[in-house]
């Protein structure tokens, strides 16, 4: 290997946190990656809708539900803590599921049905949290045009290409996908020099140094153990929570590509050419508006 290799390799390894080198540390609960960072509950039954192209108001809940809990598992394999809100969605899930299971109860004469659809409580959350979410985008959305405008920046996204955030689901998604498709097809080969937490965060920096962005399946692709597999999937959700790649798909569930987040050098402003120290100690102590919209 050349000295020049390695010394990539010794940046990309210095620019992610510090990570146990074994499978036993790496599970230790002070790593142990928890969902409720990244999406909740009513995130994954509304993603299952959208991919599925479900009528909200119109849920199958049998097929929902199945989905949920297959998703629960896929997260209890891949030792991702699960919060106590995704376990209480499951067991309304299977109540409902069980209510409609019951024959409806007869009415008499002149009365009025008494059989409310077991779904209308959890569509009327699930709209309530759509809009809240909407709402939530739309803010954010303005924040990030507000800021380009006052900052002379510019916004990743090309309005001629606009492009969608991916959400750990997504993820979940393409890592269930080549997960099947792997078990389905011959044993993976077996080796002994396994790869560790912190080479595969070292190799997905190294590549994000040298390529603009690349394409997470077929990173995923490239696993030659399941366990290798289940560490690349991790590697990408710590390097989410620590905000230095961002996931975004070209379509609503297309291929997801990773990017490494860096600081716009447009978004600093340069001092003048003739500058007094009490000028520049004035306008540190006295930030401008432009300054007070960069974002860090």
């Amino acid at each position: 290997m050349s000295k020049t290799h390695k010394d990539k390799e010794k940046k990309a390894a210095a620019a992610v946190a510090e990570i146990p080198e074994n499978e036993d540390d790496a599970r230790r609960d002070n790593y142990r990656i928890r969902l409720e960072n990244f999406e909740g509950p009513l995130d994954l039954l509304l993603y299952l809708i959208k991919k599925d192209e479900i009528d909200i108001y119109d849920i199958p809940i049998h097929t929902i539900t199945e989905q949920y809990l297959d998703y629960l598992r896929l997260l209890e394999e891949l030792d991702i803590a699960v919060a106590g809100d995704f376990l209480v969605m499951a067991s309304t899930l299977i109540y409902i599921k069980s209510k409609m299971l019951l024959p409806p109860e007869p009415r008499l004469d002149g009365q009025e049905d008494l059989n409310e659809d077991p779904r209308a409580e959890l569509v009327e959350r699930l709209l309530e949290y759509q809009k809240f979410k909407s709402a939530a985008n739309m803010l954010y959305s303005r924040g990030e045009i507000e800021s380009a405008t006052f900052t002379r920046g510019q916004i990743e996204t090309d309005e001629s290409n606009p492009e969608v955030s991916a959400t750990v689901f997504d993820l979940l998604r393409v890592f269930r996908e080549i997960l099947k498709r792997a078990e389905s097809a011959v044993e993976m080969e077996i080796h002994r020099d396994e790869v560790t937490m912190a080479e595969k965060l070292s190799q997905i920096y190294s590549l994000l140094n040298e390529n603009e962005e690349i394409n997470v399946r077929q990173l995923f692709e490239l696993s030659r153990t399941k366990r290798e597999l289940i560490l690349t999937f991790l590697a990408f959700l710590e390097l989410v929570k620590e905000m230095k790649i961002s996931l975004t798909q070209r379509s609503l569930f297309g291929e997801i590509f990773a990017r490494k987040k860096t600081v716009q050098p447009e978004l600093i402003e340069p001092l003048p050419e003739e500058t007094t120290p009490e000028e520049t100690t004035k306008e540190i102590i006295e930030p401008t508006d432009t300054e007070s919209n960069i974002q860090q």
